[in-house]
């Protein structure tokens, strides 16, 4: 099957260029960046030197130009890597935001829905956070963004809806990974080079590896493939919805960078809890946004790593 990724240069478009190496199906990697040497390093690092690290240039908010790649490559299958994704920018940024969250999003589903075809759209945990919640957020539980980065997904999400195509939306959390810039990779830095860092105690969410999410994206592509090979008709997919992924446990913002020093071994630097009003920003993130894997486990059958474990296997990667 021909499968495209977008934004395929950012965290989890490098995680899936991983994973797909070796794969029988074709995957075309596009962006409108191109990717930083040091993505292509490590890329090289951890699958080998004859990794595809080659992009094609997508503007996905060009509706013709999304058409136009899907009919040149026999396209079946679009993975949505793209967004927006810096948070406190979104609140002043203007139209743009709603254009790559949103109306983008709306032109892959138009073009997966004109050849009958999957769309595989990752969406996030901000667009929970407007009311208080004490248990994991379940998909059907009603969207409550608390900003313009979230209120922007979550009009991707109904946008991609409304289209009728073939669907299934992840909505993940805190995601990390060996590639760009993610919390992980700042406060390894930080542990490694200040005496002492406060961090905020009162937002609990968990941190999703993009390796696991990617093996997540995977494994619904490789289902939808056995429904699309076993139908004798034009397929309608029996497990379109909208799913949460992120890693096993809970934990706040202050727990995981007192993981990712002890298991850097960046022993030096005190770490203190704060309170999030310590730290002004222009948007309200969500304080409890734990997400409820039942959906995707049950349906899918994935077994979902332990946050912790995976932070380990991300930290060694990058230190060793």
């Amino acid at each position: 099957m021909n499968i495209l990724v977008t934004g395929a240069n950012g965290q989890l478009g490098n995680e899936m260029r991983i994973l797909v190496k070796n794969s029988a199906d074709n995957y075309v990697f596009t962006d409108v960046v191109d990717a930083s040497e040091e993505s292509i390093a490590m890329l090289k690092k951890l699958a080998g030197d004859d990794i595809k690290t080659d992009t094609e240039y997508l503007d996905i908010t060009k509706l013709d130009a999304v058409r136009k790649m899907v009919k040149e490559n026999n396209v079946k299958c679009i993975v949505n890597c793209a967004a927006w994704t810096n948070v406190d920018a979104a609140e002043t940024a203007g139209d743009i935001v709603e254009t790559l969250n949103a109306a983008a999003p709306e032109n892959l589903a138009k073009a997966m829905k004109e050849v009958n075809g999957l769309l595989v759209h990752v969406s996030t945990d901000y667009v929970f956070g407007g009311d208080p919640y004490n248990t994991p957020c379940k998909e059907d539980q009603k969207g409550t963004p608390t900003g313009v980065y979230g209120l922007t997904k979550l009009h991707g999400e109904q946008k991609i809806q409304a289209t009728g195509c073939n669907y299934v939306i992840l909505r993940t959390a805190w995601l990390y990974s060996e590639f760009g810039k993610n919390f992980v990779k700042t406060m390894l830095n930080l542990t490694a080079t200040k005496p002492q860092l406060k961090v905020v105690f009162d937002q609990v969410g968990t941190p999703t590896y993009a390796l696991d999410l990617a093996s997540a994206i995977m494994a619904i592509i490789e289902d939808y493939k056995k429904e699309l090979y076993n139908s004798r008709s034009s397929l309608t997919y029996a497990k379109v919805g909208v799913y949460h992924f992120s890693n096993e446990g809970v934990c706040s913002w202050f727990d995981f960078t007192k993981m990712i020093a002890e298991y850097s071994e960046n022993n030096k630097c005190d770490i203190q809890p704060c309170h999030s009003n310590e730290f002004p920003s222009p948007v309200d993130r969500p304080s409890y946004s734990v997400l409820d894997k039942t959906k995707i486990k049950t349906v899918f059958v994935q077994k979902v790593p332990y946050w912790i474990d995976s932070l380990k296997e991300c930290l060694s990667n990058m230190i060793n």
